[in-house]
């Protein structure tokens, strides 16, 4: 603890609560919470199934004690948890693998995440002054998802929800729609933000073709983006201006900010309060949704929407005063190399070094604090011992480290021509 001029006492190390970071059992480790109904096909399907992820072989993803130490380690004091393993009757990770299309695929594929979210309970339950997990839904069935929303609230460790963007043209209704208006009433009551990480809402491109594979990969975060506009034009946050939205592990900012520039120039065109000022077509594509929403899309944002910046390069680090800085909040991605990890001191460097001290302890851990319930006074005194020190955040980088994480990307020529700075 130091003391300012003023005279008052001042941390001098950061309280980090890491926005996105995973975790997940093993495989067999699931079956404890597995309905016993499905253990036989649960081991009939462990047998086949085929592995797809790199990193679920390392044991901070499930052993409390490795985790902890790899948390300290990092200098973080508290962390959101994503799934990271395969959880039952998946082949792929589950915020990679879409919506069910049949009531087959429904059943099977929501046993597992039950199982997953029984199992994130036990798991956070282990460490509830640092942890806080997001049980997985699904949009198919409202009521059941309602109903595992409220046996999720028994446990003060679980800090949200998550759902996979709807694909194109599925049989699922989008998230406009008002089919799902039960479900926000529901996470607004409960106090759940809702989630989406990039990967889901893909339409299905043949995954059996070589090149289709590819294709995925380079459109990932494309799909999940659609869920914004949906639910800003869609009058979603109109109808719930309590609920709260947040998208995590998108690269970078700027996504958001042209997303919000969109939306907000076709608006100018279809909504009737523009006719006779400007090109207008409101007559054909305008509709009382959109004629009704009294805020514009930046507003809606700062107000509803908040974006988990784990893969944010530091040349887009001053599109925090654009969105809002306290809808922000920096994660590590624990355990993927695509984030900080394990450079994450060297990370805070690269990208926060010439940002103001307030701000920083904005996005790095007050926000996600308030927002999942995380007690401050609690971390505060962990963070002394583990976090960052302000100085050392605010001293550039002379060199980066060996890392191929976002945080030390550099802007490449098309990044520069849509406006990214070069360096912090």
């Amino acid at each position: 603890m130091t003391r300012d001029l003023d005279g008052t006492d001042r941390d001098d190390r950061y309280v980090i609560v890491s926005s996105d970071a995973h975790a997940g059992a093993t495989i067999t480790g699931y079956k404890a919470f597995l309905a016993s109904s499905w253990h036989d096909e649960f081991d009939r399907w462990a047998a086949a199934v085929v592995n797809p992820w790199h990193d679920t072989s390392d044991t901070t993803n499930w052993n409390h004690t490795d985790r902890l130490a790899a948390m300290d380690l990092e200098g973080v004091a508290g962390e959101v948890l994503f799934p990271n393993t395969l959880p039952p009757f998946f082949d792929i990770l589950a915020h990679l693998s879409g919506v069910p299309r049949t009531r087959d695929e429904l059943d099977r594929r929501w046993a597992g995440l039950q199982a997953h979210n029984r199992w994130l309970v036990e798991f956070c339950g282990q460490a509830p002054d640092r942890r806080r997990g997001l049980i997985q839904l699904l949009p198919n069935d409202i009521d059941a998802a309602i109903a595992e929303m409220r046996v999720a609230r028994e446990h003060p460790v679980i800090g949200g929800v998550m759902l996979p963007a709807v694909p194109p043209n599925h049989t699922v209704e989008p998230y406009f729609h008002e089919r799902y208006d039960p479900l926000w009433a529901a996470c607004v009551e409960l106090g759940f933000p809702v989630h989406q990480h990039q990967g889901t809402g893909a339409p299905d491109v043949g995954l059996d073709q070589d090149v289709a594979r590819s294709l995925f990969f380079v459109d990932l975060e494309l799909w999940t983006r659609l869920t914004m506009s949906h639910l800003i034009v869609g009058g979603v946050f109109e109808r719930h201006p309590r609920l709260q939205v947040v998208w995590t592990e998108m690269p970078g900012l700027r996504w958001a900010v042209e997303d919000l520039e969109r939306m907000t120039r076709n608006l100018g065109v279809v909504q009737s309060r523009f006719f006779g000022t400007r090109y207008n077509l409101s007559h054909t594509f305008g509709s009382a949704t959109a004629d009704g929403l009294s805020l514009t899309p930046i507003e809606y944002f700062r107000r509803n929407c908040l974006i988990g910046a784990s893969m944010m390069p530091r040349h887009e680090i001053h599109l925090v005063h654009v969105l809002g800085t306290d809808r922000i909040m920096w994660g590590h991605d624990f355990p993927h190399e695509e984030g900080s990890t394990p450079y994450t001191s060297d990370a805070l460097r690269a990208t926060f070094a010439d940002f103001d001290e307030t701000e920083c302890r904005t996005l790095l851990g007050e926000t996600a604090a308030a927002l999942y319930g995380f007690d401050l006074s609690v971390l505060t005194p962990l963070a002394q011992r583990i976090g960052p020190s302000v100085d050392l955040v605010h001293t550039p980088l002379t060199a980066d480290p060996p890392s191929r994480g976002s945080a030390f990307w550099e802007p490449d020529e098309l990044a520069l021509a849509l406006g990214s700075r070069r360096g912090p």
